[in-house]
This record gives C-alpha cells, structure tokens and sequence, in this order.
C-alpha cells in the first residue's frame, strides 16, 4: 500500500465519519430524550414502523447502489478514478439526508448539555477512528484477495454503515457511562447534603397526573404565609431536583419537589434524596404502564411516598394509600359542583375548616381537582381557609396544559402537555362547551403498555360529535381511528397526517372566526 494511497483511506474515512456523524444528530437527540438510557433508545429504534430506521435503510441502500454503480461506469478511467468519482454520490446523498434533516426540527432540541456534548464528541471520535479503520481493512481485503472487482467494489460495503449508527452511538453512550455515574451521583449527592441541612419544609409530589400543576397551584398559593422553592417546570428526577438545588439553593421555608416515576425504585431513590415530610399523590392511572409493567406496580411504587411521610394528601384514585395520617379527596375535602367552560372553572372548594365558591381561570374538571390537592396540601402546612382563599384568585395557567390562547378569532386550547387518558377525556368535555366549529389535533396517547391498544381505542370514541379530527403519526393513529369508526364517528370528518405541520396546514384552510381546535397531546420526536 503506497503513501498517497494510505493517505487517501484516511481522508475517505475521516470524511465518511464526520458525514455518518452529521446524519446521526436527531439519533443523539432522542439518546437524549430517553435520559441516555441506551436500552429505551434501541427498543425505540427497533420497533415495528419507525420512520427513521426505515430512513437509514433506504439511506443505506440508495449510497450503497449508486457508489457502485458509479465504480462500475467509471472504471473505464481506471480503479483509482472511479473510486474517487464514486464520492460524489455518497457525499451527495448524505449531504442531502442531512439538510432534509435539519429541515424538520425536532419539537425538542438537543439541549447543548456538558453531557450531551461529551457524547456527540465521543461518538464522533469513535466513528472516525471505526471509518478509518474500516477503510483500511476494506483496501487491505482487497489487496490481498487480488481480485479486481473487489478492488474497484472495496468501499460499497462501508456505505452500510448508517445502518449500525444507533447501536453504535448507544455503545458510546455506554463507555461514557463509566464516567458520568459517579459524575452525576457527585451532583446529587452535594444536593442531597443541602436538602439535609436546610430547615425547610419538604414536600414530595408524585401521581400519574397532576404533578406540575399541584406543585406550581401549591406554590402560589403557600406564597401568601410562606417563603417557598419549588423545583422548575417538570424537574421531577433526581438529576433535575439536584439541579435546582444546586443552582437555587434553599433559602426558603417550604420546598415543593416534583417526583416523577418511570420504573419501580424511582420514588424510594427521590424520597432517599429530598427526605419530604409531607407528600402528595395526585392519583393514579396506567400512564407509564409500558416501562413499570403493570398498573399495581404503578401503585405500589407511588405508595412509597405516602409510606415514607408524616403527613399525606391523597388524590381520589389513591385513597387506598392511606394509612392513617392522610387528607383524602372526596372525604376530607373535594371540589364540588364543578361547572366548565372556555372562561374558566368554577367550583365550591371543601377543607376540614370549612368551604369556600371558587373560579379559577383554569379550565377542565381536572383543573378544580388539582387546586383542591393543592389547597389540600396548604391547609395541613397551616394556612387558614381565607389565606388560601386570596392565594387561589392569583391562579394561571400552567403552559401548555390546557392553556386557552387566541388567535384571529379562533380559540386554541393548548393541552400539548397531556398524556394520560383523565387528563384527555376532561380537555375534550371543555372543547365541546365550545360554540364554534369543535375541531381536534392528536396522536393519541402513549407508554401505556399492553394498554395502549385499549386507552387510543376509547380515546377515538370519546371524539365522536366533533366537527373535525385530525388525527398526527403513525405510531398510535390506527388504534385512535379504530376507536372512532367503531363508536359511529363520521369517516369523512377524520383525517390522518404524517406530521403536526401537516396538522396546522390543513388547519390553516379549515379554521375560521368562532371555531375552537384542541392540540390534546404532542408526542416526543421518538414517537
């Protein structure tokens, strides 16, 4: 093998690397996504009808058939010419993959992490060094097997490659590992010592619905008596609440944690971490079904919390958790006569000290549940009926759970948030109240498990009387549409679209003045 030869294999191969690298950024996105769980991110690449492994392979196969049809034309011009003419294609098309790519922004950025960006340049460093050494073992075959058509064909087999770049980067993903577990439990550990010390009151609020609302309600509201932190947006892992420590501190009296739970250990490794007093479980549904197993694992797990505080605040559909030291909904307080609307949410709020008529600019029948957890929560922390009174007027929205907006005329209901079958049957009682034409944007309902089938059924039939659904994907529509024939929906008002630009394409043609249109849910890019 020449010098100028050699030099020509690793500048292919680095040059191929860095186009496999560029092509796998929306890959990282959702590696990112899925928490850097490798094993979440290859069981959603490999599953039935994903579009982007269907993508790969047709990227795959497209550079793979033009470079060697390109060696194969050209080889008139000699070996070593037509190789390098073959580039163009494969350079073309990845080129082209990449900005086609980039041109359908993921609904959620890569967030440019120390993390994150310490996986892109390893990955990329692994992927030049595989590229190079690819190219080298291909030349080196072909040389010794000294056969010319393997020769001229030696690099078709490297345009496979953006077949193996997810398991690829998930391998990446988990050398780095070795360094960012004790890196990450460094970060909560420092947070955990903060939580010990701090005087503050701690409160855990978990539940498969409800939590960001609860602890943001909670928050406003306990602000009239107390100094309160509450950990931002949906913060609820370990990671996020260490973060929000770290960064706010705790100079309060009261701390609201949000805990989310994915898998069984996650509420004992939360409540290990912030230590709460007082906890919340905003209730119970088969949300997150499909990575806890079953809904009694769900329970169990959620349970946890209500077994490791002094005191408790029980949603209706964990009542059963109750163990002698909890406000439970619907026998120690409630919201009654709830009434809904596109103006708000009116109900008659009922606590141990007594009842209060409430109107909150919220809207769904959920929403009167959530503040009732919420003052629910206050009133075990001391506060008096009339403080929480004066708290609840000072009530917002939470974004994009079931946020009304306006725009030319036309009411949007923003519930892109929403992602368990409660929260979905509510949002569409309050689009019915709508005067208007009533129409709907959804891709139904996911992480359900062996459930999924069931709850996207009785989603569809819940939309029948709608004026318009519109229904976005391919992972769960079927099973929506299904649902929706077979309670007697109007085939003609429903239409399905690949993307939600799509959606709000068509909308754009359809909507006019009057008319309401409910976003019920926004799947993340992996679905």
């Amino acid at each position: 093998m020449t010098l100028s030869m050699i030099f020509a294999v690793i500048a292919g191969g680095a040059l191929a690397g860095m186009m496999f690298c560029l092509c796998s950024q929306r890959l990282a996105a959702i590696l990112q996504q899925e928490g850097y769980d490798g094993k979440a991110f290859l069981k959603w690449y490999y599953r039935s009808r994903n579009i982007e492994r269907k993508k790969a392979s047709i990227l795959a196969l497209a550079v793979a058939l033009l470079t060697a049809l390109f060696c194969v034309c050209f080889s008139f011009a000699g070996y070593a010419a037509a190789n390098l003419i073959s580039v163009v294609p494969f350079f073309g098309i990845t080129l082209f993959y990449y900005f086609a790519e980039r041109k359908h922004a993921l609904k959620v950025p890569a967030r440019l992490t120390a993390r994150y960006l310490r996986l892109i340049v390893g990955y990329a460093v692994f992927m030049f060094a595989l590229c190079i050494g690819l190219a080298f073992a291909l030349t080196a075959i072909s040389l010794a097997a000294d056969l010319q058509w393997l020769y001229l064909l030696r690099f078709v087999p490297f345009c496979l490659v953006p077949l193996f770049c997810p398991p690829l980067l998930a391998f990446v993903n988990l050398l780095w590992k070795a360094y960012e577990i004790p890196h990450t439990n460094k970060f909560i550990k420092r947070a955990k010592a903060a939580l010990r010390q701090s005087p503050a009151i701690k409160v855990g609020i978990t539940g498969s619905f409800g939590k960001t609302s609860v602890k943001n309600f909670a928050a406003v509201i306990l602000s009239e008596k107390y100094k309160v932190i509450a950990t931002p947006a949906s913060y609820n892992t370990p990671v996020g609440i260490a973060k929000a420590v770290n960064e706010g501190g705790l100079d309060c009296d009261v701390f609201l944690a949000e805990m989310g739970a994915r898998r069984t250990g996650d509420i004992t490794d939360l409540c290990d971490m912030v230590c709460p007093s007082i906890g919340v479980v905003t209730g119970i549904t088969c949300q997150h079904v499909e990575t806890f197993g079953s809904l009694d694992a769900i329970r169990a797990e959620k349970g946890v919390l209500a077994k490791r505080t002094q005191k408790c605040v029980l949603g209706r559909s964990a009542a059963d958790m109750d163990t002698g030291n909890a406000l439970v909904m619907g026998r120690d307080f409630d919201a009654e006569d709830v009434q809904v609307g596109l103006s708000g949410t009116s109900f008659t709020l009922r606590l141990p000290e007594g009842s209060v008529p409430v109107k909150v600019p919220l809207l769904g029948r959920h929403a009167a549940d959530d503040v009732a957890l919420a003052a629910a929560l206050c009133a075990l922390l001391g506060m008096t009926l009339s403080e929480i009174a004066a708290g609840i007027q000072k009530l917002a929205p939470v974004a994009h759970r079931l946020e009304r907006r306006n725009s030319n005329g036309v009411v949007i209901l923003d519930d892109a948030y929403n992602c368990n079958p409660e929260g979905a049957k509510n949002a569409v009682e309050v689009l019915r109240t709508a005067d208007g034409a009533k129409f709907v944007v959804t891709p139904g309902i996911v992480e359900l498990g062996q459930l999924e089938e069931e709850v996207n059924e009785q989603l569809g039939a819940a939309l029948v009387g709608l004026d318009r659904v519109i229904l976005v994907g391919e992972t769960l529509v079927l099973d929506v549409r299904n649902g929706y024939l077979a309670a007697g929906g109007d085939a003609e008002k429903l239409t399905i679209v690949p993307t939600l630009t799509a959606a709000q394409e068509l909308l754009a043609k359809e909507l006019s003045a009057g008319d309401c249109v409910l976003f019920l849910n926004d799947l993340p890019d992996k679905y």
